[in-house]
């Protein structure tokens, strides 16, 4: 039986951190997989602009707007509504602190969610300062950034050297200094993924980063075997449900081309006296 769990709040995920106890998270993208990623026991739904790929299938997560995330983290909402739903910020809608601002307002007023991720670190400095001010529950992203993948040269782990892992902590330090209450640690070694969460007291998350943080997240397609495109190297798959879909439009397509689908059980039946009136009917029409 699934424990019921409180929902988390804002000050819990810091003292969470705090306690060094441990979450999981998971991205979704529609009504169904939150419903299942709820009644699982996960703490934290995530909408992530990932569903680009997954659900849309581009070849990055740069075509999201606004207001297609805003509709998916809506659907989210109704499928887990008593857990801590935490949605992306599209690429290009923080580019200033202005748009940043109106864009992270709106998506808190009409999506449902409990707080707004962007992505970058001392360079958004400004930009998540502002949206801190605004009263929007932010958090940012280190590491691996999709919305830099053109700059990344692809999807590439990130601070392999030690300069690069120094700049990663700095950017860290930045996020929790303008005013976010968490931040992403994504696709890095390890031990650079251990220091970054080390190094600030806010709520940290992981993905591809080993076991630094105070939570654990997985894409909710890759977790359950939906998306099998490819599989990142950090993703684990504790199901295999592109395996079982795939078997039962199989299974379906074939019943039906042998005519045995739909069958008795599957068809609705009218009372033997409707059938009479109805042929009696159909009668009395073909003599007129």
């Amino acid at each position: 039986m699934v424990e019921v769990r409180k929902k988390l709040t804002i000050p819990d995920l810091a003292r969470k951190k705090a306690a060094g106890e441990r979450l999981a998270m998971v991205a979704v993208a529609d009504f169904l997989m939150a419903r299942w990623a709820a009644r699982g026991g996960v703490d934290i739904v995530g909408v992530g602009d990932s569903l680009a790929m997954i659900t849309y299938g581009h070849d990055n997560t740069l075509p999201m707007t606004v207001d297609q995330m805003i509709a998916h983290t809506q659907a989210v909402r109704r499928g887990a509504p008593d857990t801590f739903c935490l949605v992306s910020m599209p690429y290009g809608s923080y580019a200033t602190r202005d748009v940043a601002v109106l864009n992270a307002t709106r998506m808190m007023k009409e999506s449902g969610a409990d707080a707004v991720k962007l992505q970058g670190g001392r360079e958004m400095f400004d930009i998540i300062r502002a949206v801190a001010d605004a009263g929007v529950p932010v958090m940012s992203h280190v590491g691996l950034l999709p919305h830099f993948v053109h700059r990344h040269g692809g999807f590439k782990t990130q601070g392999r050297t030690a300069e690069d892992a120094l700049k990663i902590i700095d950017n860290a330090r930045a996020i929790e200094d303008a005013g976010a209450i968490g931040l992403e640690i994504e696709a890095m070694p390890h031990e650079v993924g251990k220091a970054v969460d080390e190094a600030v007291s806010i709520f940290t998350f992981s993905i591809g980063a080993g076991s630094a943080g105070s939570c654990q997240l997985l894409n909710g397609a890759d977790l359950i075997g939906a998306f099998d495109s490819f599989k990142p190297k950090f993703a684990k798959r504790y199901g295999n449900v592109a395996e079982v879909a795939t078997d039962a439009f199989s299974a379906f397509a074939a019943d039906v081309r042998a005519g045995v689908f739909p069958d008795a059980e599957h068809t609705y039946e009218m009372k033997p006296e409707e059938v009479a009136r109805l042929a009696a009917a159909l009668a009395e029409e073909e003599q007129t």
